[in-house]
């Protein structure tokens, strides 16, 4: 990286195990492939908050040293306090050369160079996602970190081309690092039997859509689609995923076109539950309008279940060649993508095999020696 070799502050303060979803996944994946990829000498420091600090259990801490910056992530108005103010006082005292924040938001100011990792643009593209003080935090936060840090580390082309229109961030300071894919199948599936009984699958073919309860998530449009298929011929739509406000209007979408008996919306489930729903899933649908990433195509496509998903963001970045893209916004399509999944197994042949050639070129130790490569820029002064 330099003739000194720096050491790095890894910028936790948002995560709560077992509560931050998919930024806390990729925070679990590129910390030990960080460690992996980094030069000899090259230091690492993880700052972390309270809950991170009680639960243990994380490469935070196990394999590197952690400073809890002493405030719960759980209270927006303590978080954005410990990143602001308390975080670059802990740094500058534990002689970090830079600070690399890994969900969107960053410290604005200290002796230290810093890198963000500004995920996504949701909250500008889609405000509905987020509400209250959230989304207002959002929209001061993440246009002062992005304008404010020296190098900006975006999971997509589509999310670095995003930071340029909307938040005028200059291309040369953006770096496109794609996320990896962890390991598949950590613990055995629940069998076929039980997940059928526990969810009430019946007998039928499963097609399977991992997805946040949330409007830009296009569920309804999901589900006007499934209502267009012959009852004969339909499905059982199956889409796990946390409560949401939105749930609600979704559950009732489906009531009212009589298929509330079509549709499965499990709340929390274990590992081995949605393992079991991997291995009996026919298809996999994503009809999301906006993502940054869109890990969740990638996790079909490595446990070999056939893809379709929007032509919208992120998406087709992702997809590549290996699944099926639809307009998302338009129902017909997302019913024709569905029945070629269900009825050519010609072509879900041809998409499990491509699928799973596809994910193995997303892998975390890529997405480390890119993040590397970001934080020698910032260094640099590039």
């Amino acid at each position: 990286m330099s003739a000194r070799q720096p050491h790095v502050g890894l910028n936790l303060i948002f995560l709560v195990p077992g509560e931050t979803g998919g930024m806390e996944v990729a925070a679990r994946e590129l910390i030990p492939a960080l460690l992996a990829q980094a030069p000899p000498g090259v230091r690492f420091t993880a700052f972390i908050n309270r809950e991170a600090a009680a639960a243990g259990g994380g490469p935070w801490g196990e394999l590197l040293p952690a400073v809890t910056v002493p405030v719960s992530a759980r209270n927006r108005v303590q978080w954005v306090l410990g990143e602001q103010t308390l975080l670059p006082r802990l740094a500058a005292r534990a002689g970090v050369d830079l600070v690399h924040s890994l969900a969107s938001t960053a410290p604005l100011w200290g002796r230290f160079r810093r890198v963000v990792t500004v995920h996504d643009l949701i909250y500008a593209r889609f405000p509905e996602a987020h509400s209250g003080i959230r989304e207002k935090g959002m929209r001061v936060l993440v246009p002062a970190a992005a304008r404010r840090s020296h190098r900006v580390i975006a999971d997509s082309q589509s999310t670095r081309d995003d930071l340029i229109e909307l938040l005028g961030v200059r291309s040369d300071r953006i770096d496109v690092v794609p996320l990896g894919l962890g390991a598949v199948r950590r613990v055995a599936p629940l069998p076929e039997g039980e997940v059928r009984t526990r969810f009430d699958l019946g007998e039928r073919r499963i097609v399977l859509s991992l997805s946040a309860k949330r409007p830009h998530k296009n569920l309804l449009a999901l589900i006007d689609a499934l209502a267009l298929i012959p009852a004969e011929d339909r499905p059982m739509l199956v889409i796990p995923g946390y409560p949401t406000a939105h749930e609600v209007e979704v559950r009732g979408r489906a009531d009212a076109l009589g298929i509330e008996d079509d549709v499965r919306f499990p709340a929390w489930v274990s590992d081995a539950e949605i393992e079991g729903l991997w291995a009996i899933a026919d298809a996999f649908v994503f009809p999301s309008l906006y993502e940054g990433f869109g890990l969740p195509v990638l996790e079909a496509m490595a446990r070999g279940v056939p893809v379709a998903c929007s032509n919208a963001s992120s998406l087709p970045e992702v997809a590549g060649d290996a699944a099926l893209l639809f307009d998302p916004r338009d129902e017909s399509a997302i019913v024709e993508a569905l029945g070629r999944l269900l009825n050519d197994e010609e072509l879900c042949g041809r998409l499990r095999a491509l699928g799973r050639a596809r994910a193995q070129l997303f892998t975390w130790e890529r997405t480390a020696r890119l993040t590397l490569a970001s934080y020698t820029r910032a260094l640099l002064g590039d």
